[in-house]
């Protein structure tokens, strides 16, 4: 701890002249996040003529996200990119995009992200330390599995799932009758492979780029949520910096979303077409049956009134 607070001194002392920010990524080198957060790095240091650069650490080089969070918090990182649902704990608005089967397609949750909801939960994450720059795509999330195709929620009862480190998504596997399985993204392979979990939930990207879908053959569209992936920048560091800086960073963080869209669409066909030809069978399932077990999720997490109406300003969005 002392050292990343020493790190973290020297990083913030850094920011006042010249600086190389580093950012952290669980995700391989041409992922389409790591390649978006590279652009956005371009972008600033052609606005600023150098004088600041984004340098991105892949595949988890730096830690898992839950390290990587804390990190970025102490100053010791510039940014982190991460998945919304291990900041649940950490600024209560994030649960709102978390939460199952809230956005009704890719696009409705693009158009919420993007405007006055979307501002507000990036906003909440300051007071915590956090400087919410920008929401990434991470498509629909689906199970895969194992030993045998998933169709309804009668098919998920006793199955061990692995899930991120969330309170919030072991309760959504709760509430589908199986036992999540809280683990670190890069131990899952080995995870599946081995029959510690009987399966995992992902996108299609995910699942093709970690060679998932080696072991787990079965990917069953369940579509359980949308929770897209958030850049966070250190307010120790956010704060040594002129409003002028501070202005162009969040320009260029925006602008790399527009990029990374792009880069994700293609990328998930992509990744179907190279599951598929890997063996992956698609399944279709009874996605009603999982939703309508769901209120116990919502009622558990949403007890705040202000993140029960932001969900129904979402559900309002057109």
């Amino acid at each position: 701890m002392k050292k990343l607070i020493a790190l973290a001194a020297l990083v913030a002392l850094g920011a006042a002249n010249a600086t190389e920010f580093r950012s952290s990524d669980i995700h391989p080198e041409d992922y389409p996040t790591v390649l978006a957060v590279r652009h956005m790095g371009e972008t600033i240091a052609k606005a600023t003529n150098g004088k600041h650069t984004v340098k991105v650490f892949a595949k988890s080089a730096l830690g898992a996200e839950k390290d990587t969070i804390e990190q970025t918090k102490l100053g010791a990182l510039a940014m982190t990119r991460v998945n919304v649902a291990p900041m649940n704990n950490i600024c209560p608005a994030t649960m709102v995009p978390t939460m199952p089967f809230l956005f009704r397609s890719t696009e409705h949750m693009r158009k919420v992200l993007d405007g006055a909801i979307g501002d507000e939960i990036l906003k909440d994450c300051e007071a915590q330390g956090f400087i919410g720059l920008a929401f990434y795509d991470s498509g629909s999330r689906s199970i895969y599995s194992v030993k045998k195709p998933v169709k309804s929620i009668a098919d998920t009862k006793g199955m061990k799932i692995r899930v991120q480190q969330s309170d919030l998504w072991v309760a959504l596997m709760g509430a589908m009758g199986a036992n999540a399985t809280p683990m670190p993204f890069g131990e899952v392979y080995t995870a599946l492979k081995t029959g510690l979990v009987d399966a995992a939930e992902n996108n299609y990207p995910s699942y093709e780029s970690s060679r998932h879908f080696e072991v787990a053959k079965y990917f069953n569209k369940t579509e359980h949520s949308m929770a897209p992936e958030i850049l966070l920048f250190s307010k120790r560091v956010w704060d040594t910096l002129p409003p002028n800086e501070q202005k162009i960073i969040r320009d260029a963080a925006k602008e790399s979303v527009v990029y990374m869209r792009k880069l994700w669409d293609e990328r998930e066909a992509k990744s179907l077409a190279t599951v598929k030809a890997g063996g992956a069978e698609i399944i279709e399932v009874d996605k009603a049956s999982f939703q309508s077990a769901m209120k116990p999720v919502y009622d558990k997490f949403l007890t705040d009134p202000k993140l029960q109406a932001m969900v129904k300003r979402i559900g309002e969005v057109k």
